[in-house]
């Protein structure tokens, strides 16, 4: 029976290629249900979403991944992002129609940036490459290839149903079989879209990898989940500072906030604003920006 939302990981033994495998179904249908899209910029999303879940998995944190794709094109944003407890989130903005294919006739002059959020305080890391390749796998594997050194490439898939990915990575070290990831690369090639949404990944691998030893190992949930609330946005509106804030109050009777990622939305009337501000947690009249 196929496993949705997770994500497994595996290995060809006696190699130094590894891999991982995700597929999205409830947690990809909670994000289309917050935002309606075109086909074209959902399925551009789901590879996204699908290819945060993958690349977070190589990484041991506890903090966050995030992808962000920008440019001039009719496809101006999207960023997705992962966390080590397997939350996925994202969303797109668009200007106009955009084309079917083709990274460059739908971002334009674009721009990757890749951001490891280590948490806790901690110092971030930040890749930024520009958007090269057709799709955004290949765009994907040429960040690697640039920012990482590390061989690796991708296989991201998505409709209005599921979205879902394989990634297949040679890590450093002496190589036992110094062609297996060539190998391997060539027969995952010969994934197809389709199968990569409906076949469950012991199917897959079996189809890919009957010749090779491979472990697969037990899945990790992934879910939708976003990381806004009303304390967040609290604290946002106190480094507003009361008097912007007053503003607001003064000319719409209420501060409205909304999610960009989830839609929820967030009401402060005039008593809530006084509360944010009691305490002395910022005196009226001052302004804090970050």
């Amino acid at each position: 029976m196929m496993s949705y939302d997770t994500l497994r990981r595996f290995i060809l033994e006696s190699t130094n290629v590894r891999g991982e495998w995700v597929s999205l179904e409830a947690a990809w249908q909670a994000l289309l249900e917050r935002h309606e899209y075109p086909p074209v910029v959902r399925d551009l999303l789901g590879q996204a979403l699908a290819a945060v879940a993958l690349l977070s998995a190589t990484i041991k944190f506890d903090g966050s991944l995030i992808l962000q794709v920008t440019g001039n094109g009719p496809l101006n944003l999207l960023v997705v992002q992962a966390n080590g407890r397997g939350n996925v989130r994202g969303l797109a903005r668009w200007q106009s129609e955009v084309p079917a294919s083709g990274l460059a006739a739908q971002f334009g002059d674009g721009r990757m940036v890749m951001t490891i959020d280590p948490g806790e305080g901690r110092d971030r890391y930040q890749g930024i490459v520009p958007l090269e390749g057709d799709t955004l796998a290949q765009a994907l594997e040429g960040y690697f290839s640039r920012s990482e050194q590390l061989p690796t490439r991708l296989w991201l898939a998505a409709d209005g149903r599921r979205a879902a990915g394989l990634l297949l990575q040679s890590l450093p070290g002496e190589q036992r079989d110094p062609d297996a990831f060539n190998r391997a690369v060539v027969l995952a090639e010969t994934l197809k879209p389709d199968e990569l949404l409906d076949l469950p990944v012991e199917t897959v691998l079996h189809r890919l990898y009957h010749e090779e030893d491979v472990r697969l190992y037990e899945g990790t949930p992934v879910s939708f989940r976003c990381s806004c609330s009303r304390e967040r946005v609290a604290d946002m509106l106190r480094n507003l500072g009361y008097a912007e804030v007053r503003g607001v109050l003064e000319d719409e009777g209420v501060v409205e906030v909304h999610c960009e990622f989830c839609n929820a939305g967030y009401r402060f009337d005039t008593v809530d604003a006084e509360q944010l501000f009691a305490a002395g947690e910022s005196p009226p009249g001052t302004r804090t920006r970050h």
